[in-house]
């Protein structure tokens, strides 16, 4: 199995709690019905799962089964869903396509898409809560712990503040766009990794090994997607290109150029790769080639 196909493969598992143990609950309990549409419109818009992703193969190398970890492997996925609808916003980014259609505030009002990012965010720690009982408490709380950080002021929040910050604004530095970008990509990318480890009972070096994984990942990614922007096209990413530059906003590729930025991302691989050397198995080399196939994408 190619790691598209592997990728794929647990995507499908998420997208199938979503659907069934996550929105079931909704509906369960009520929510309104405008409101539960508008959140599952870009919940359940497809996406390559990667934060549940992460969690479930960080939770796997330590010994954790998918089903006892998903609820809050799935909670990341509803967390980044709420960003990518409030990113959206005229007031934020003011993108009108997101995963190849309308973005939610286009379709549903932007009152209805504020409320419905509100809605995932709060309900994704609810989510991850659930968790428990197959997971003892205690892990719980600290992988909680974790996530809250990684989605608050400190952490993606804060991010897409100094994102806007930086926009337009001459003489942001390579140093202050990788730190922008550790916030309001890499956070929650690490958090994923690091709370699998959390929820499987890794110790302090597996915890750290899964910090550096997660960080050198999300980078990478960040950068990649800078790069996309540029030399991709809408029909396959799913949204705008060339919007960065547009917006005037600062990216790698607007700092040190296209060559540069692709061997900036290979070294954050490389990184990746060796924070889990001393691991085998078939959840190591998933993360292996997951590491690899991101810059693959720059081509």
């Amino acid at each position: 199995m190619t790691v598209k196909e592997r990728l794929a493969a647990q995507a499908a598992e998420v997208e199938a709690y979503l659907r069934a143990g996550f929105g079931g609950f909704l509906r369960e309990t009520g929510v309104p019905g405008g409101l539960l549409a508008a959140m599952e419109y870009s919940l359940l818009a497809g996406g390559k799962r990667l934060r549940p992703c992460l969690c479930l193969t960080f939770a796997a190398l330590h010994g954790a089964s998918p089903e006892s970890v998903m609820p809050f492997a799935a909670g990341f996925e509803i967390i980044h869903t709420y960003s990518l609808i409030h990113d959206d916003l005229p007031a934020m980014d003011d993108d009108d396509l997101r995963r190849g259609r309308p973005s939610n505030h286009k379709v549903h009002g932007e009152a209805a898409a504020i409320l419905a990012g509100d809605g995932l965010l709060t309900e994704a720690f609810g989510c991850m809560g659930r968790a428990w009982p197959a997971i003892p408490a205690e892990r719980v709380l600290a992988a909680l712990a974790e996530a809250v950080g990684a989605a608050g002021a400190a952490g993606m929040v804060g991010g897409q503040v100094l994102d806007m910050e930086y926009t337009a604004r001459a003489g942001v530095t390579l140093a202050e766009l990788a730190g922008m970008q550790a916030l309001k990509t890499g956070a929650l990318l690490t958090a994923s990794c690091v709370c699998g480890a959390i929820l499987a009972g890794a110790d302090g070096d597996g915890l750290a090994r899964a910090r550096d994984y997660g960080a050198a990942v999300g980078a990478a990614f960040q950068i990649v997607d800078d790069i996309l922007d540029e030399i991709g096209d809408a029909a396959s990413l799913g949204k705008p290109v060339g919007s960065d530059r547009e917006q005037g906003k600062n990216t790698y590729p607007s700092l040190v150029g296209l060559d540069e930025s692709r061997r900036l991302a290979e070294a954050r691989v490389e990184a990746a790769l060796a924070a889990i050397a001393v691991y085998q198995g078939p959840a190591a080399d998933f993360l292996r080639e997951l590491a690899r196939y991101i810059v693959v994408r720059a081509q």
